[in-house]
């Protein structure tokens, strides 16, 4: 269990993050959502180690993770996947997934591409450059975080920079990571498809949890606001 306690931070004056509390059970997908600027992506990256809060823990299973790293989380099973993974000149899919692995072992390398929808023979001797498309490249990426073995899988806003076909993939890889139930995953995402197959949504504005509950809950609820918003008066100035 993933569990944010009392988290805040404070950049330039502004304040990120005010006394923000969260639980995770292992086997949860949460989509967090709200409005821009809201702090979602700061949480994000304030749980995988990657930005420091000014007060409040991160606990695995009742342990302190606060001082510990990017690379040391990961060790413990909290992975992050950013919005626009990192391509490597010269580096294979097989170099980058034997990497993440530990070892280059074929026979476990290839399941973890099936398992995110791409052909191993197709895939695995390709290049990380800019032949491989957005959606391509995230769902190796997505491949390197289950070789990890990581309980908790963290996506800023996984649909970023990605065309349509591609998000339809990336949604059929989540529906399948969900259904297997052996890990937690949590999105950062406004988008209505990842919400609708979400365990939980939990909305974060200014800076503060304002809805935690069941997906089927919320989302009809987050609909109707949306579509009041678009045909508010006052949407020009900001509404």
């Amino acid at each position: 269990m993933l569990t944010c306690e009392n988290l805040r931070l404070s950049l330039e004056g502004k304040q990120i993050l005010d006394d923000v509390s969260l639980t995770v059970r292992d086997s949860e997908f949460v989509v967090i959502t709200g409005p821009n600027g809201g702090g979602k992506s700061t949480l994000a990256k304030v749980i995988a180690g990657v930005q420091p809060v000014d007060g409040g823990r991160v606990l695995l299973d009742g342990e302190d993770l606060s001082a510990l790293s990017v690379t040391e989380r990961a060790r413990r099973g909290v992975s992050f996947a950013f919005q626009q993974p990192v391509r490597f000149k010269g580096l294979t899919v097989r170099d980058l997934l034997g990497i993440a692995l530990g070892r280059d072992r074929e026979d476990l390398l290839c399941p973890a591409l099936q398992e995110v929808g791409l052909c191993a023979r197709d895939y695995l001797d390709r290049e990380l450059d800019a032949s491989l498309s957005g959606g391509e490249i995230k769902r190796i990426e997505i491949a390197t975080l289950l070789l990890r073995d990581s309980r908790f899988l963290l996506f800023d806003e996984p649909e970023a920079g990605i065309d349509l076909w591609s998000f339809s993939n990336l949604i059929d890889v989540f529906d399948r990571l969900r259904s297997r139930h052996d890990r937690a995953i949590i999105v950062i995402s406004h988008q209505e498809r990842i919400l609708r197959i979400a365990d939980r949504i939990v909305v974060l504005a200014d800076g503060h949890i304002t809805a935690d509950d069941r997906g089927d809950r919320i989302l009809p609820q987050l609909l109707a606001e949306q579509t009041a918003c678009m045909f508010c008066p006052q949407r020009r100035e900001g509404c």
